[in-house]
C-alpha cells in the first residue's frame, strides 16, 4: 500500500508583535541595569549573552523579516522571560501576504478615519529608538555644521577628534557616519567600544595594550602574530607604539581611523588610565614629527574626563578638535516629527513636547514613535509622564541608579529640583552632573534639564531626604 505523503507547508518564521518587542526590550534593560549598572549592551554583546548570531538579532529587531520560533524562545528564556502566543506572529509562505494585509488594514485602525500609518506599519517603517540610528536611516537629523567640521578634520593627517557629550545625544550616531565617510575616502576604519574589554584586562596595563593591538589589527584583516612582535622587555608602552609603527602601519598604505568609544570606562582604573591616557597623547605627538604616525587618525568619544586628575601635558583630551553635540532646535523637532508622518501645526505640539524635555535627541525620538503609532496621545504622553515617567520611565530609571551609586551628588540634586530658580553650584559638581546629563546651565547658574528630571527626581529624592520638596 502506498501511503500518501502530505506536503508540510513551510514555515517563514515568526515576527515579534509590538507588545513582544516591548516586553523584550524591558527585560533586556532591567539586565543591563542589575548586571552592568545601567550601560547598554552592545550588538555583539547581546549576541553573546543570547547565544545568537549579530545577523539574527538584527532580522528580529527589523520586526519585518521572520526568525525561527526557536530563537525567538532562546532570546526570551535567556532574560528569564517565557514566550507567548501574543509576543509574535507566525508567517508563511501561504498566508504571509493575508497577515500583512490584515494588520495593516483598516480593522487594525484605531479609528476609521486614522489617515496615518498603522501601529504595524510604523513599527515595521521605523525600529523601536533604542539605540544609534541606522546609516540610510531618514530618522537622522543632521547637524551640519558638525558633519562638516569632522569630515573635514578626519581628512588631516595625524588628527584627533574628541566627541563628548551625555549618553543618548547621538555620539554613536555621528560616529557611524564618520566611519562611512571615511571608507569613502579609501581609508581604514578600527572601531573599539571599551566596555568590550574584559574587565581584568583592564588591571593590567600590557594585557589592555595587547588587547587593543588585537583588535586593531583583526578589525584591518591582519594577523596579529603578537607572540611573535610583542617585546615586554623594552616596556609595554614602547613595544605596543613599536607594533603599530613597525606592522600595522606597514601593511596599510591608507590612513587608519581608530575610534575609541566609551574610553570615561578607563577612569574606574586610575593607575591604568594615566598611562594608557599619557600613551594616546604621545601617538598624537608623534604624528606632528613622523610620516608613518601621520597614517593615525584619533577618534575619542566619551562623556566626561573630569572624574581623573590628569597631567596637561600627558592628556589626550586638551588637544584636536572638540565637538559637542547640542540639544535638538524646535525646528529640527518639527522636521523630525514630519519624517515620522506626523501632521503637527508649526509652533504648537513640538513647543508642547519639548517644555517636558527639551530637546534631547532621545526622548524626542522615543515620543515621536510612541506618537507615530498611535499607542497615546501627545497630552496622555505628557500627562503620565509626570506622574509615574510613562514611555522614559526605564530612561529615568538608569539616571535614577547612576545618581544612588553617588550620594553626595544625591545631595545635591535634591537641592537643585528643590530649588525653584537656577542654582549655582561648586564647578567640579556641575560638570559631573553635566556629564551625567541632569542639568542645564543659565549662565553661570544651573537648573534640572527638563521638566520631567524635575518632577520625577523631586518625588523620588522626597522619600531619601527630608526636605518640605
Amino acid at each position: 500500500m502506498q501511503v500518501k505523503q502530505t506536503k508540510i507547508k513551510r514555515r517563514r518564521g515568526v515576527v515579534l508583535t509590538p507588545a513582544g518587542l516591548q516586553r523584550l526590550q524591558e527585560a533586556i534593560l532591567a539586565w543591563e541595569i542589575t548586571k552592568k549598572k545601567g550601560d547598554r549592551l552592545t550588538l555583539q554583546e547581546l549576541s553573546t549573552q543570547i547565544s545568537i548570531s549579530t545577523k539574527t538579532l538584527s532580522r528580529l529587531w527589523s520586526l519585518s523579516k521572520g526568525v525561527d520560533q526557536k530563537t525567538l524562545k532562546l532570546c526570551f528564556s535567556a532574560f528569564n522571560l517565557k514566550l507567548y502566543e501574543d509576543d509574535y506572529i507566525v508567517l508563511s509562505g501561504e498566508d504571509e501576504s493575508e497577515i500583512l494585509e490584515f494588520l495593516s488594514g483598516s480593522s487594525y485602525r484605531q479609528e476609521e478615519n486614522f489617515t496615518q500609518l498603522s501601529t504595524y506599519e510604523v513599527e515595521n517603517r521605523w525600529s523601536y529608538p533604542d539605540g544609534p540610528v541606522a546609516l540610510g536611516s531618514p530618522l537622522y537629523i543632521e547637524r551640519p555644521s558638525i558633519e562638516e567640521l569632522v569630515y573635514r578634520e578626519i581628512t588631516r593627517p595625524g588628527c584627533v577628534i574628541r566627541i563628548r557629550s551625555p549618553r543618548q545625544m547621538g555620539k554613536t550616531s555621528l560616529v557611524l557616519r564618520l566611519l562611512a565617510f571615511a571608507n569613502t575616502q579609501g581609508y581604514r576604519t578600527v572601531n573599539v567600544n571599551c566596555y568590550q574589554i574584559d574587565d581584568h584586562c583592564l588591571t593590567n596595563l600590557n594585557k589592555i595594550l595587547r588587547c587593543l593591538c588585537w583588535q586593531i589589527a583583526q578589525q584591518l584583516d591582519i594577523d596579529p602574530n603578537l607572540d611573535e612582535q610583542w617585546d615586554e622587555e623594552v616596556g609595554y608602552k614602547l613595544v605596543c607604539s613599536f607594533y603599530l609603527q613597525k606592522y600595522i602601519f606597514k601593511q596599510s598604505h591608507s590612513p587608519i581611523v581608530l575610534v575609541l568609544s566609551d574610553v570615561d570606562r578607563f577612569f574606574n582604573y586610575p593607575h591604568i588610565a594615566q598611562e594608557f591616557f599619557a600613551l594616546l597623547r604621545s601617538w598624537c605627538e608623534e604624528a606632528r614629527q613622523n610620516h608613518e604616525w601621520q597614517k593615525l587618525r584619533l577618534v575619542l568619544v566619551y562623556s566626561t574626563e573630569q572624574y581623573l586628575s590628569l597631567d596637561i601635558n600627558r592628556s589626550p583630551f586638551n588637544i584636536g578638535l572638540p565637538i559637542r553635540l547640542s540639544e535638538f532646535t524646535q525646528q529640527q523637532v518639527e522636521d523630525l516629527a514630519k519624517r515620522y508622518d506626523l501632521d503637527w501645526i508649526p509652533g504648537q505640539e513640538s513647543a508642547q513636547l519639548m517644555s517636558l524635555v527639551g530637546g534631547h535627541p532621545a526622548m524626542i525620538q522615543l515620543a515621536l514613535f510612541h506618537l507615530a503609532s498611535h499607542t497615546i496621545t501627545l497630552q496622555d504622553l505628557i500627562k503620565e509622564a509626570i506622574a509615574n515617567g510613562g514611555i522614559y520611565r526605564h530612561h529615568l530609571w538608569r539616571h535614577w541608579v547612576k545618581l544612588q551609586g553617588n550620594p553626595y551628588l544625591m545631595k545635591i540634586y535634591a537641592e537643585l529640583v528643590r530649588a525653584k530658580q537656577a542654582m549655582m553650584i561648586d564647578p567640579v559638581d556641575a560638570y559631573k552632573l553635566e556629564s551625567l546629563g541632569l542639568i542645564c546651565f543659565e549662565g553661570d547658574r544651573i537648573l534640572p534639564r527638563c521638566k520631567l528630571y524635575r518632577a520625577y527626581f523631586k518625588k523620588q529624592l522626597s522619600t531619601i531626604f527630608e526636605y518640605s520638596f
